[in-house]
């Protein structure tokens, strides 16, 4: 599932004459980010690595194909204000929502882990993919309370959003569930009959406390049977939303390498 190429804001946005402060925020494994970057160059060298990644089980004959695709869709997204763009795929074995991190879908098997570690499965097993997407979006107001409160405002005023407050430890923040389905043409179906597809989008505002602008998280999925697992993965992504580096001061170079992973400005 291609992840969303628009990231939206229900408040007017400001002329963005700087830009937005960083953000940090952890991705949980299974999450591939897409290669977005400045130059072609950049993103034809990331897009290699990605789809090595991706299809870790491939070779050439996957890879070489894949790339130019994946690069040309990181260019795409690149004056839609997205700063972090992933594609999630996951097992649906049973350790899927068990509590520990979700499996990756790679392809391997891990036998005999240890508590917490990721027990990874084969793609027989089933897939339920999503795509994470975040943007920052200048706003006309820099206090975090008020943009939060006329976020809030506005989405309520539509009767089909699902729109709720929520104190993050990085802040305030207004979250938004949206319910859609789509037709499929019967010649885009194996039956050869028209099939309605049922999706679901979990969007979040984040205001920065740092400067006039928003951070928007967007998870989108059509793997409508796994809709409470996904909503609990967004929930443990915003938990870790930091507007600080929440590396300084530690130890180690792993931790440091996982925070800067879901770095996005």
């Amino acid at each position: 599932m291609p992840p969303p190429t628009e990231t939206t804001s229900p408040l007017p946005a400001a002329p963005a004459s700087q830009e937005p402060p960083p953000i940090w925020f952890l991705a949980p494994e299974g999450f591939f980010a897409l290669p977005l970057a400045a130059t072609p160059e950049e993103r034809a060298e990331l897009s290699h690595s990605f789809v090595r990644e991706l299809y870790s089980r491939g070779d050439e004959n996957i890879w070489e194909p894949a790339a130019p695709y994946y690069a040309a869709m990181a260019e795409m997204m690149a004056g839609t204000g997205v700063s972090y763009s992933a594609m999630g795929l996951f097992s649906t074995a049973a350790e899927f929502g068990d509590g520990r991190a979700v499996t990756q879908n790679d392809g391997t098997q891990d036998n005999g882990t240890q508590e917490g570690q990721v027990v990874r499965h084969e793609g027989a097993d089933g897939v339920a993919q999503c795509a994470l997407t975040v943007a920052a979006v200048p706003t006309d107001q820099a206090d975090a309370d008020v943009v939060a409160q006329g976020i809030l405002a506005i989405l309520s005023g539509d009767e089909y959003n699902d729109a709720r407050w929520l104190d993050l430890p990085c802040g305030p923040a207004v979250s938004c569930v949206t319910l859609r389905e789509y037709g499929i043409k019967p010649e885009l179906t194996e039956t050869g009959e028209q099939v309605d597809l049922l999706t679901g989008q979990i969007q979040v505002h984040v205001p920065f406390p740092t400067g006039p602008f928003t951070a928007v998280f967007t998870l989108h999925t059509a793997s409508m049977d796994y809709w409470t697992e996904f909503c609990d993965l967004m929930v443990a992504v915003l938990q870790t939303v930091s507007f600080t580096d929440p590396t300084e001061g530690t130890e180690g170079a792993e931790g440091a390498e996982g925070a800067e992973k879901g770095r996005a400005r």
